[in-house]
């Protein structure tokens, strides 16, 4: 895990303390990102018989941006993508119209209202991604590394993502050992 991650996580971790919270985001993330794909796989082309909507291309960049902060929770998110977007595929096939993009509607909007819900009702502040925009890359990697450290997979990452926030202290430790573990 390098530091830049360390850094972000820690950063994200404390505005989504409460695990009830952590809950809306797995549901608001991964309808935000169905809905985003969704109209984008009405566009697609076949690469050696393989069928490539337009979502995964658009899709593709931020998918190495995670793989590259930690190759594990990428992998794990590419894996879900690839699911993801298979099901937008399937969807955009049997939906037309403005059945479609009712649906897309729904999803985006259910997906924003459960993390505003999660984070006004349970942490009682404003979402992160009003203070850091690019939070919005993170929220992913955190549902993965919550999942992974349900799972028991990498137990490193659930100093990162369910410590003991106390003491604002134990944030500074953190970031002071990212410090001490640079080349």
């Amino acid at each position: 895990m390098n530091a830049m991650f360390r850094r972000q996580m820690i950063d994200y971790v404390q505005y989504h303390r409460d695990p009830r919270n952590g809950l809306m985001h797995v549901l608001g993330i991964i309808l935000l990102f169905l809905g985003a794909v969704l109209p984008l796989s009405l566009w697609h082309f076949d690469a050696f018989g393989i069928p490539i909507s337009l979502g995964a291309v658009l899709a593709l960049p931020v998918l190495l941006y995670w793989l590259l902060l930690d190759a594990a929770l990428g992998a794990g998110i590419l894996a879900f993508a690839v699911l993801f977007l298979a099901a937008a595929m399937m969807i955009a096939d049997h939906v037309h119209g403005m059945a479609l993009w009712a649906l897309f509607a729904a999803l985006v909007i259910l997906g924003l209202v459960s993390q505003a819900v999660g984070h006004k009702l349970f942490e009682r502040n404003n979402p992160s991604l009003l203070d850091h925009p690019a939070h919005l890359f993170l929220g992913p990697m955190f549902v993965m590394a919550k999942l992974y450290m349900a799972l028991g997979f990498r137990p490193s990452v659930a100093d990162l993502i369910a410590p003991d926030w106390s003491s604002d202290r134990h944030a500074s430790d953190h970031l002071q050992g990212d410090q001490h573990s640079r080349p």
